[in-house]
């Protein structure tokens, strides 16, 4: 019989193996072969668990999503920040270690293309953005007018988004990401400088 708590284990060791995969053969050439022979499993536990790779890539992004919303909440869970506060959070969450790592840069950039033709990855993709945008525009609001609000979260998403991918794509990316969130923290701070209430710590 399999030991108690195994499954998450096993799920967990698959999806990781993924993310390894995808960083050293891409994901087009990512295959249950390959992902089974990194993570020391037999091959049949993928469709045991995921029912095929599809449905493990999917698993593996829906990882990543996760581990981004729990970075966010790790800052911010049981403080009282002011808004400003918590936008910065929302930067430093995107530009975190992990999200900057080789095999989630190189899953996130391959995610992004094939988004364009896998439905399944597509409304990952839409969670992704909403969820972004939903978190810049809460605290967005407490600081602008509506029509401000908005506009700023736009703006705001779009050089998180941009430059996440310039850093990635960079052949020095730890030092691009860096520079990154420092730039995407400024221009909040300028922003609300310029039309907000309240100041940026």
């Amino acid at each position: 019989m399999p030991k108690i708590g195994m499954k998450p284990l096993r799920k967990q060791q698959l999806i990781d193996a993924t993310l390894d995969s995808v960083a050293q053969f891409g994901l087009q050439n990512t295959t249950i072969i390959t992902i089974s022979r990194i993570a020391g499993l037999s091959s049949g536990i993928i469709s045991h668990y995921f029912g095929g790779k599809q449905q493990l890539v999917e698993a593996t992004v829906k990882h990543l999503l996760e581990q981004l919303k729990l970075a966010l909440l790790e800052r911010v869970r049981g403080q009282h920040l002011e808004a400003a506060d918590r936008l910065m959070m929302i930067i430093e969450a995107n530009f975190t270690q992990l999200q900057r790592s080789k095999p989630a840069t190189k899953t996130w950039l391959s995610f992004w293309a094939q988004s364009m033709h896998e439905p399944g990855l597509a409304r990952l993709q839409n969670i992704n953005s909403k969820r972004l945008h939903s978190n810049l525009l809460f605290s967005f609001r407490q600081l602008l007018n509506d029509d401000l609000a908005l506009i700023a979260t736009k703006q705001a998403a779009a050089m998180i988004d941009g430059f996440w991918l310039r850093s990635a794509l960079s052949p020095s990316p730890e030092e691009e990401f860096r520079q990154a969130e420092q730039f995407c923290k400024k221009f909040i701070v300028d922003l609300l400088k310029q039309y907000g209430e309240v100041s940026c710590h």
